[in-house]
């Protein structure tokens, strides 16, 4: 009898065949993963976008609250530390709270952080047939910030809502103890091709295909961003869906008491103020930022930078220079 066919084949130890089975499982999960991938970024690139913006959120200990006051349901990220300096910032026209998250990472070290979808836009509410104007977003603002009890904070704007925070500023100088106007709307400029589009009545952030996407891309970045092409049919999905409400409030925005609504406060605004401007941005000149200095007549104290290598989005093409402009600024005061 031949015993030696008859032998067993020797078993691996134990720890390899552990080891095997992890990697299996492992192999099996990252399948999976990267077919659920996939298929989102095929069939729901939106839900990928989210998760991008909640895991930048999550990175930048930033939890998302909400409040119902006037006739808006304010949505807004709140974090950071839980210092003795809070930091309102502002988003500008069609963007929403989620601009901030590069510089919320940053400034969280540091300060508290209020980070608001403004009326009408991102996740917070609108109303059809209201105002969103200049005007009516400032005394929003003072709604938002009175159902938060907010005493002092520094008041941060970027484009459109440096025009809210500049007005705001004006207002209610009680609560505002440092104003940032970051390439802000509101402010006498040079004419430059988006003013005179503007002008006409044509909105130069409209787009309803990629070529569209493009140019209004290359309006407002010097070097354009890097976008994957399903998350960019999104965000002209997205443009479409809410060309009526742009549109109204772009109209809105065209009227005399709302592109120099801020150059008609500027005497009012005593608190330390920061202008930051690119100089190469596009669609606010940065002639606007001689126009700040030289307006600001009772400001306790008049700071200003300009940056190069980025156009109207010095928040995204420049986060940590802008970060750390901001935390200069907000601590020497």
């Amino acid at each position: 009898m031949n015993t030696a066919n008859n032998a067993k084949p020797a078993q691996r130890p134990l720890w390899q065949r552990m080891l095997i089975r992890r990697l299996k499982f492992l192999a099996i999960v990252a399948v999976v993963l990267g077919v659920a991938f996939g298929g989102s970024y095929l069939f729901a690139p939106q839900w990928l976008l989210r998760a991008d913006m909640a895991r930048q959120a999550m990175a930048a200990h930033l939890e998302t609250h909400s409040v119902d006051v006037g006739d808006t349901h304010w949505v807004y990220y709140e974090g950071g530390g839980q210092g003795s300096i809070t930091l309102v910032m502002l988003h500008g026209f069609g963007a929403d709270k989620n601009i901030w998250l590069k510089q919320a990472k940053i400034l969280g070290e540091h300060f508290h952080v209020i980070i608001p979808d403004l009326p009408g836009w991102g996740e917070s509410s609108r109303v059809d047939g209201a105002s969103y104007n200049i005007d009516a977003q400032a005394a929003r603002l003072q709604q938002f910030v009175q159902a938060l009890r907010l005493q002092n904070f520094v008041l941060i704007g970027h484009s459109m809502g440096g025009a809210v925070a500049g007005v705001y500023a004006a207002d209610h100088p009680e609560h505002v103890s440092e104003l940032v106007l970051m390439d802000a709307f509101g402010l006498k400029t040079d004419p430059n091709d988006f003013s005179r589009a503007s002008l006409t009545g044509k909105n130069p952030f409209d787009y309803d295909d990629r070529a569209g996407f493009d140019r209004a891309v290359a309006l407002t970045f010097a070097t354009p961003p890097d976008i994957p092409s399903r998350i960019v049919d999104v965000l002209i999905k997205r443009n479409i869906a809410n060309r009526s409400f742009n549109d109204k409030v772009f109209k809105e925005l065209t009227d005399p008491s709302q592109y120099l609504s801020v150059q008609n406060r500027l005497d009012k605004l005593t608190m330390p103020v920061l202008g930051i401007w690119c100089h190469d941005d596009k669609v606010i000149d940065v002639s606007a930022l001689d126009s700040l200095r030289n307006g600001l007549s009772h400001s306790s104290a008049i700071s200003s930078t300009i940056l190069n290598g980025c156009g109207h989005m010095p928040l995204v093409e420049k986060p940590d220079e802008v970060a750390r402009i901001l935390t200069a600024f907000a601590l020497s005061h």
